[in-house]
Formats: structure tokens, sequence, C-alpha cells
């Protein structure tokens, strides 16, 4: 397996503006990384970098609309050549969407594969061509939950998640040989801005969350460790394991979807 010796290493953190991404690029920048964060609000961006670059001082921050495919693949080339070379790139930037599949229009579904999905394979496949070149580099995406147990209300978010997660085992896989490598996050509830969001139903269960914070120092514990897999965190607030949640659903689909639904019918 492929891991990445944190401090001194370049790492570009997507999504870095809040939540999740911001607390991971401080992490980073406070274990001795050197930060690149990438976001579409320059202003919250700039805040972040401020704290990065207190222990860090040669991160840098590159302001990009993610759901610009055409961007992003230039985002590739210019963070490349700004930081001097990438060690890791985390692919963490996402967006909710919580509307039952019946509602769903046309629009929604693309922005969230957008978004979700294609944003972090445009980036990955920028950078991937150098990585190789080189011989060495670290693909870490950060899925979901939701990308390995369906989610009401979130049909298009999952399928984004999920469509994230097959991708990135299959991907590394296919890099077998090399010393370039990937690793798959999937964060539970975690406290952040996704929960809060316009043109977003509420979420049916209101349950526990962990902090960005905790959630991020965990990520930073999984790119400088062996594995692949790792789930964030790995026990639910009230005692639930999250990777027993994954493997049951998968051992006992139809149990869980039907009692998902049936359950799920109750609170509407």
């Amino acid at each position: 397996m492929t891991s990445q010796e944190i401090h001194d290493s370049r790492i570009l953190v997507t999504g870095a503006s809040s939540g999740i991404g911001a607390a991971l690029a401080i992490e980073l920048a406070s274990r001795g990384a050197h930060v690149g964060i990438v976001a579409r609000r320059g202003d919250r961006l700039e805040v972040v970098l401020e704290e990065c670059r207190a222990h860090s001082p040669a991160s840098q921050m590159f302001v990009c609309d993610l759901g610009d495919l055409e961007a992003v693949s230039a985002l590739a080339l210019n963070a490349w050549e700004t930081l001097g070379g990438i060690d890791c790139l985390v692919n963490n930037a996402g967006i909710p969407k919580r509307v039952r599949a019946t509602e769903l229009i046309d629009a929604d579904l693309e922005e969230t594969m957008r978004i979700n999905f294609l944003s972090p394979v445009r980036l990955t496949l920028g950078l991937l061509p150098r990585f190789l070149a080189r011989d060495s580099g670290l693909i870490v995406n950060v899925s979901s939950m939701g990308g390995r147990t369906p989610i009401p209300n979130e049909a298009a978010y999952c399928a984004s998640k999920y469509a994230l997660a097959g991708w990135t085992e299959s991907l590394h896989i296919d890099l077998g040989g090399t010393n370039v490598g990937a690793k798959l996050v999937l964060p539970g509830p975690i406290d952040t801005e996704i929960w809060d969001q316009e043109g977003n139903a509420e979420a049916l269960f209101d349950i526990d969350k962990v902090s960005a914070a905790d959630c991020a120092s965990d990520i930073a514990d999984a790119i400088s460790d062996s594995g692949f897999e790792y789930y964030v965190p790995a026990t639910f607030p009230g005692g639930i394991d999250a990777k027993k949640m994954a493997v049951d659903k998968s051992a006992n689909c139809d149990q869980f979807v039907l009692g998902m639904a049936a359950y799920t019918a109750t609170l509407r």
C-alpha cells in the first residue's frame, strides 16, 4: 500500500474554504506539509490560508469553481507549477443534494455528479501522468458513508459518492506495480455546513456528529498510514461501528433497503 510522509510534503486539498477541507488543510500544515488549498470562495479561503501559513509559510491558495471541469484541468497544472510539484492530492470538495429521488431534476443530478465525482476524476487525471513519470504520488478521495450505504432523500448524493468509491478502488488496482496509489476515506456524520445548505431538505435523521477537526486528524493519519479504506470516525457517536454497518448492509442488502424504506415512510 502507498503512504505519504506529511512533513515537508506538498499536499493539494480541495473544498478547503470550510468544513473538513479547511480543518484538514490546517492540520496538515501543523504537521509540516506545504499545503495548496482550493475552493471557489476566495475570501474564506484567505482566512484558511492565513492559518496554514502560521505553520507552513509556503502554503498557497487557488480559487477555482470545481463545477467547471475545464477550470479543474487547468488547476491541476497550475497547482503543480506553483507548489513545485505535488506529492498528495486530497479530493475533498463536495456538495449535498438532499432531494427525494421523485423530485430530482436533470440539473440536480448533473451538478452533483460534476462536483462530487467528475471533478475529482478530472483533477486526478490531470496530475496522474506526472505522478507516474516521477513514480510517486498519492490520491486520497473523500467519499462518504453515503458511498457505502443508501441515505433517504439523497439518491443523487449517494450516486456520486458510490461512484467515487468505485473509481478509487479500481484506480488503486490499476496503479498496481507503481509507487503511485489511492486511498478511500468514508466520513460519517461530521459537523459541517453540509447539513444546512439552501435548496436541500432537512436531514431525516437527527444524529450526533463528530467535529471537522477530529475528522481531519483521522484523515491526516490515514495519509501517512499504509492501508486503503478508512472510515472516519471508525465508531459513530453512540457506539455504531461504521465499517460493520457497511459490511452488514452488503451482506443483507434486501433487509437493509426494505427496512430503511419502511422506516423512512413513517417519517414523511
